[in-house]
């Protein structure tokens, strides 16, 4: 590596970091390097833990935040030139100046009263580096507008997320959900959804759990139970309110639940599915079957999940007869046409961020008009069309889901939408298809929380501080965060 000449201030980049440009003072008299943070945080277990902070790169603008995580190295305790004693959390990253890279240590602590941003000890002036006391910038100048324009999103470096798996299950899904998220550098962890509970106000609205306030999670996975599905939004909805990303949204999930609600968006969007007709008066029993046709009939709770609640009346008779029963227990049910040519059989579309990433072709067991596999039914790989596949995707994002699980019938008419499920297994779909869908949902978690470029001030100034004026963030503001904090994972 050849030697590089330092001044007492130099532009540098902390590529692992996400921070493309960044002054730096230049301090002989440090042995560590020091880094402005804020809202830091240690997570992840204690044999391997990390750190993540927040950094305003630019002097003067607080507005502007990048969201940062590292390995936690060490805490030491850093004595300043004015002889005060901080305990800091060490890191170990990569600075970058001039084309050249090393690592480094770094100490993170508040330096928001200083224009530096930075400081470079000894440790990071290796014999590689001459320094000149007196000069200042001698390596190639960098500016602030990486900040401000699109190419920051795009050369973010993948950071160790914090994710909350919202489930009471210990089933295949939950598991791989922390398997994946694990193995790829992320922190995940499961929070029993009953066992949340909410601060709701207009300053600080906070979710707790277990006698303790949650911590600040880059993104949330919901895995909401039907019998639940009230409180479980509930309990998403705080988390929008925060800012949290979640990757199904409280309506999508609340729609979806619904059959009647279901099927009310799905006609609204003009999306195809079996005629389907809900009354409530037992009066209107003849008039409603005479509504979706001839026998046999579809009669469905509107809350059935993995095909309970769901009948086969294969005459006039035997669907007055269902109905009668069903109004007698005061449920809410709908009936539906029944798809002969369908055959017993449905497909399953995994659509993940706007796109079918597998599909899958369910059977139902010998006798049973259900495909579902929790039924004892089978499944397999399909190709599906370019209509079914444009189908599942309008579904999907008709009711604004990151994750949906759609099923279609093949009928005669084209592709039928039967239900769009928002908590999807996995298992079935993996299995039969041998793809990593669970790879897909991160895929989308790590492109969705990397930083956004933020809209210059008018008049700002592209080497440091501009005025004062409207705030344009690069992520949404923090909460209120633990200096440490540990989760356990709620198990039903």
């Amino acid at each position: 590596m050849d030697k590089l000449t330092f001044g007492w201030e130099e532009w540098v980049a902390l590529p692992d970091l996400g921070l493309p440009a960044i002054k730096a003072k230049v301090d002989t008299g440090a042995r560590t390097s020091a880094l402005h943070a804020h809202d830091i945080e240690v997570f992840g277990p204690a044999s391997k833990p990390k750190v993540r902070f927040n950094v305003h790169p630019i002097s003067g603008r607080d507005d502007i935040s990048i969201t940062c995580s590292a390995p936690l190295i060490d805490r030491r305790e850093v004595t300043s030139s004015n002889g005060e004693s901080e305990h800091r959390f060490v890191i170990a990253t990569t600075i970058e100046v001039n084309g050249q890279s090393w690592p480094i240590d770094v100490t993170l602590t508040n330096r928001a009263s200083m224009t530096s941003r930075m400081l470079l000890g000894r440790q990071a002036l290796t014999e590689h580096i001459n320094i000149s006391a007196t000069e200042r910038r001698l390596q190639p100048d960098l500016n602030y507008d990486v900040y401000h324009t699109a190419s920051l999103r795009h050369t973010a470096p993948q950071r160790a997320l914090r994710i909350a798996v919202l489930s009471r299950e210990d089933n295949y899904s939950t598991r791989r959900l922390v398997e994946v998220g694990e193995a790829r550098g992320h922190v995940v962890e499961v929070i029993d959804t009953t066992r949340c509970y909410m601060a709701i106000n207009q300053l600080a609205p906070e979710v707790h759990y277990d006698g303790k306030r949650l911590p600040r999670y880059d993104a949330v996975i919901p895995r909401i139970g039907a019998s639940i599905t009230p409180y479980g939004t509930a309990v998403i909805r705080q988390f929008e309110t925060i800012g949290t990303y979640c990757v199904n949204g409280s309506a999508g999930i609340t729609a979806s639940r619904d059959k009647l609600h279901a099927h009310q968006v799905l006609a609204a969007k003009k999306i195809g599915m079996p005629t389907t007709a809900f009354a409530a008066s037992p009066k209107d029993t003849s008039n409603l079957m005479a509504l979706v046709g001839t026998a046999p009939l579809i009669v469905k709770l509107l809350e059935s999940t993995q095909g309970k609640g769901v009948v086969l009346a294969e005459t006039k008779k035997a669907a007055e007869s269902v109905i009668d029963a069903f109004r007698g227990l005061r449920a809410n049910f709908l009936v539906q046409d029944f798809v002969k040519e369908a055959a017993g059989e449905d497909i399953r579309c995994l659509v993940v961020a706007g796109k079918v990433v597998a599909s899958m072709k369910r059977t139902g067991a010998e006798g049973d008009f259900r495909s579902n596999l929790h039924r004892g039914g089978s499944a397999k790989v399909v190709r599906i069309s370019k209509e079914e596949r444009d189908t599942a995707v309008r579904a999907a994002r008709a009711f604004g889901l990151g994750i949906a699980g759609v099923d279609l019938l093949r009928s005669e008419s084209g592709p039928k939408v039967l239900e769009v499920n928002s908590s999807p297994g996995f298992e079935g779909i993996e299995n039969a298809t041998r793809k990593d869908i669970v790879g897909k949902v991160y895929d989308e978690i790590e492109a969705r929380v990397k930083p956004q470029p933020a809209r210059r001030r008018k008049g700002a100034d592209r080497g440091g501080p501009s005025p004062s004026g409207r705030r344009a963030t690069l992520r949404p503001a923090p909460q209120s965060l633990y200096k440490t904090s540990r989760m356990m994972r709620g198990k039903r």
